[in-house]
C-alpha cells in the first residue's frame, strides 16, 4: 500500500456511518449485507448510505455485489490488512518486538465479540 492509497482508506473511515458501516460489515464477514439493512441498521437514507458505500468501495474497504435487485456488501479485509500494515511498517525501526503489544491488541480485538452481534448461549 502507499501512502495515498492509506489516506483514501483513512479518509474514508474517518466519518462516523462509514466508520459503523464497515465495522458492521467486519462483524459480519465473510457475509455480505444488503445495502438496504446497512441503510437501516444506521438509521440513514438509502440514498446517502448509497454515497457512503460508494466512498469506502472506492478506498478498496468493501465490495459490492449484485443478487438480483439487492446489491450486497462485504468488507475487504485484505485491504484492512494491507492499510495496518502500512501504519505499523516503521514503528519498529528494524526491531520486531517493539509491536509485540500491538499484535497481542489486535489478537484480543479479535477474539471479543463481534461489533453488533448477539451471542448466543447453549
Amino acid at each position: 500500500m502507499d501512502e495515498s492509497s492509506a489516506i483514501e482508506a483513512l479518509s474514508a473511515l474517518a466519518q462516523p456511518t462509514r466508520l459503523a458501516v464497515f465495522r458492521q460489515l467486519a462483524a459480519a464477514y465473510p457475509d455480505a449485507v444488503p445495502a438496504g439493512d446497512l441503510a437501516r441498521t444506521c438509521d440513514v437514507p438509502h440514498n446517502t448510505m448509497s454515497s457512503h458505500l460508494a466512498i469506502l468501495t472506492r478506498a478498496g474497504l468493501t465490495t459490492a455485489c449484485r443478487d438480483g435487485r439487492v446489491i450486497r456488501y462485504r468488507a475487504s479485509l485484505d485491504r484492512l490488512r494491507e492499510l495496518v500494515a502500512f501504519l505499523a511498517r516503521d514503528c519498529c525501526d528494524g526491531r520486531p518486538e517493539l509491536c509485540l503489544p500491538l499484535a497481542a491488541d489486535l489478537s484480543r480485538s479479535c477474539a471479543q465479540r463481534p461489533f453488533g452481534l448477539e451471542v448466543e448461549d447453549g
